[in-house]
């Protein structure tokens, strides 16, 4: 079942979302510059950074994650709005193409033309090769795959209608290149997408729209705790052991924080990498070589 899409306008009035509840956000202070950029996934970790790195940036931006996560997106366009940009709230279910159209929609309809979608959302799953289940292949897919094909065509859909020259960035991983034995089943979606994110820049390279990958390595993100801890389920280790031994190959000798990847997304958005696209960057401090 579908989470309830909420769209939170930046205006100071109460809105309610389409299932009754009552939302309230200040205002954003105002801006001359017209640039939005949605970012899926945003509520905490690298989503939330990639936000408040594009708003720094100069971007208004659409903050989305699912129902559930709705206090931190709340939280994150306050963020945005205290660094002086104007900044919405979507709450739905990017594996529904419905859903994804309507937070374009609400986007535009709030902060203007779009200029650049993040397809961010990403969920992560520990087990053994031989004990993936059907179940949890189908909803890593749904989330990490569907999620990101939606995004990257109601995206490539507007900016086509838009008539401009938009781009798009998909969440990788390191697993995109080097598949992780205890995570076999989001190493074949992350695959997937850095397969699909050359597939679309194929495409939509005769109108102008780049398409780009950002692979994130090992991070200090809400992701991680999960992964660690479900490695230490399965193989006995306690708390933070999972962790340290997947950093003790890094090159630069530490682990990531959500920032990392925010900056390479930043110059992904920006104009400098306008001549850049299909390709999907590792950004993991030297761990896997490609």
């Amino acid at each position: 079942m579908l989470s309830p899409q909420i769209f939170t306008r930046i205006n100071p009035r109460l809105v309610f979302s389409q299932w009754g509840r009552l939302r309230h956000f200040a205002t954003g202070a105002p801006t001359t510059e017209v640039r939005s950029a949605i970012v899926t996934g945003s509520s905490r970790g690298i989503g939330k950074a990639i936000a408040l790195r594009l708003a720094r940036d100069g971007f208004d931006i659409c903050v989305n994650d699912v129902e559930q996560n709705a206090e931190g997106v709340n939280s994150v366009v306050k963020e945005i709005q205290s660094l002086g940009r104007s900044s919405i709230a979507f709450c739905g279910d990017v594996s529904s193409m419905a859903s994804v159209q309507e937070m374009i929609k609400a986007s535009v309809s709030e902060l203007g033309p779009l200029n650049v979608m993040v397809a961010n959302a990403g969920i992560a799953k520990v087990s053994w090769p031989m004990e993936i289940t059907e179940a949890d292949m189908r909803e890593l897919f749904e989330v990490n795959v569907y999620g990101m094909i939606n995004s990257n065509i109601a995206a490539a859909q507007q900016f086509i209608k838009q008539g401009t020259k938009g781009k798009i960035l998909n969440a990788a991983s390191g697993t995109s290149f080097r598949a992780d034995v205890m995570l076999p089943a989001y190493s074949a979606t992350k695959t997937a997408v850095r397969s699909l994110t050359q597939s679309f820049a194929i495409e939509l390279g005769k109108h102008g729209i780049t398409v780009n990958g950002y692979a994130p390595g090992i991070v200090q993100s809400a992701m991680w705790d999960h992964i660690d801890a479900e490695l230490g389920r399965v193989n006995g280790l306690p708390k933070g052991e999972n962790f340290k031994s997947h950093t003790k190959n890094i090159a630069l000798g530490r682990t990531s924080i959500p920032e990392d990847t925010a900056k390479l997304v930043s110059f992904l958005a920006g104009s400098d990498s306008s001549y850049i696209t299909g390709q999907t960057i590792l950004v993991d401090g030297g761990l896997v070589f490609n």
